[in-house]
């Protein structure tokens, strides 16, 4: 999210609460979603691909509202009112596209003709609207799940996010040899992919709330949060969503202070911080272990400030139109543990993988005939849980040892703190040298969290292992 986007949807927050009726709100939001997408989606070098992967969205959204319907839900006239706005939007955002210039249309760029877009609407109507008849759609959980995991990892995947951009670029006649991944920079699927699973999973399960076609697609492309979260529950965004504020000025005072906030800490000190972080490029001209220690720290902060910045700018936009998105990072860095850090680092995203893998995982193991001891299934829970959030930022190895080492420092924080358990206890009765260890824990974990983002921040294992022997003088 750029600058230029912040001032527009501050813009357009003021226009909403000015001018709009409370009852045209969640009609705005909806509507507003849907046209963001098409204009936060950056420009990509395959022809028409910038129009197409919003309107995937759409369409995967849409598959993902048909399937986590109650059997009991009945198709409304309002459900009808949506979709015919969705189709018309994208309809009259492909035809202003071809006839507007570059410089004032709201597509990265020229979108493909609105006579083929009807064909493939009323082919995607079609399979959806038949879709919607099935009686039995818990057996399509399975396979919805599956296809958004499988888009997933030809994205997150370099060899074959490039093979697939060398088939689309011989497909549109542009040279195959200059396909590589960027090609397939399709904003903001990886969040979209965690609300369409945990929507799905819910409904599974059957404690998925009831929502009309408008209510799931602007929980699911919500713009202040479709490019980098946070990831919200449907059931709390409903909550927001429909008991909208009016005209209070508690939420544009607190939205436009947290959007300060963020914007102070990503554009001033974040981008500052990336003339001295670590990257490839500064690891290499590093000659002392001093200077390696002084950019993998700045590397650290930059990422803090970047990514909790862009979340105060989220939540505080969110604000503006009368939505609390969840908080994503509480002062990760000065927590006394590694189990506390990941309780305040990326919260959502903890989150999720705790609901939908940890979870699953060791009730799946205690069900087994022969039951793991409490010390492996901690292991493997562990183990399993961040090696996901590892390659969901990537399926690369260099992930995969960053997702192991966070593993590993979690198992040995739980082992230890159940031994230490009656120790630390008794501290409470020694407030000052309780407050000593607490500090050395800062330290500890504070240290074992930087070296570990030379997995993160380096693009390949054998930089990393260079500039992680380096850290030590070796």
């Amino acid at each position: 999210m750029t600058l230029t986007n912040i001032l527009v949807f501050i813009g357009a927050a003021a226009l909403y609460v000015a001018l709009l009726p409370e009852r045209l709100r969640r009609w705005a939001l909806y509507a507003g979603s849907i046209v963001a997408i098409y204009w936060l989606q950056p420009a990509l070098r395959i022809e028409n691909l910038d129009f197409i992967f919003p309107t995937a969205t759409l369409v995967l959204v849409v598959l993902g509202w048909l399937l986590s319907r109650a059997p009991e839900q009945r198709w409304q006239r309002e459900d009808t009112i949506s979709a015919g706005i969705m189709v018309a939007l994208v309809l009259a955002l492909s035809l202003a596209g071809r006839m507007l210039v570059e410089s004032v249309r709201i597509t990265p760029s020229r979108p493909p003709s609105p006579v083929s877009l009807a064909v493939v609407a009323i082919i995607a109507a079609a399979l959806l609207g038949g879709l919607s008849w099935i009686g039995h759609k818990r057996r399509l959980f399975v396979p919805a799940i599956l296809l958004i995991v499988v888009l997933f990892v030809i994205l997150k995947t370099t060899p074959l996010a490039e093979e697939t951009a060398r088939l689309l670029r011989e497909r549109t006649g542009q040279p195959a040899s200059l396909a590589s991944a960027s090609d397939l920079g399709w904003l903001g699927f990886s969040y979209v992919a965690f609300r369409l699973i945990h929507t799905l999973r819910d409904r599974q399960m059957g404690r998925f709330p009831e929502l009309t076609l408008r209510e799931y697609v602007t929980y699911a492309i919500f713009f202040p949060a479709f490019t980098a979260g946070p990831i919200d529950r449907a059931e709390r965004f409903i909550k927001d969503l429909r008991a909208l504020p009016g005209r209070e000025p508690t939420h544009l005072t607190v939205g436009l202070g947290r959007i300060a906030a963020g914007v102070l800490k990503k554009f001033v000190i974040a981008d500052s911080l990336a003339y001295f972080a670590l990257d490839a490029s500064k690891a290499a001209q590093a000659t002392s272990t001093g200077e390696t220690w002084v950019l993998l720290y700045a590397y650290a902060f930059q990422l803090y400030f970047d990514f909790s910045g862009y979340t105060d700018i989220a939540i505080g936009i969110g604000q503006l139109f009368g939505i609390t998105l969840p908080e994503n990072f509480q002062r990760p860095y000065t927590r006394r543990n590694i189990t506390q850090f990941w309780q305040s680092w990326h919260i959502t995203l903890s989150n999720w993988v705790r609901f939908y893998v940890f979870s699953p995982l060791s009730r799946y193991l205690l069900m087994r005939k022969h039951k793991p001891s409490p010390t492996v299934l901690a292991l493997i829970g562990q183990m399993a849980t961040m090696i996901v959030i590892g390659l969901w930022h990537g399926v690369t190895w260099h992930f995969v040892v960053w997702g192991v080492w966070h593993g590993v420092g979690l198992f040995m924080h739980k082992v230890y703190s159940d031994r230490t358990r009656m120790a630390y206890i008794r501290l409470r009765d020694r407030p000052r040298l309780n407050q000593w260890i607490g500090i050395a824990g800062t330290v500890v974990t504070f240290h074992f969290v930087v070296i570990g983002w030379v997995w993160f921040a380096l693009p390949d294992m054998a930089t990393s292992w260079d500039v992680f022997l380096r850290l030590f003088g070796l």
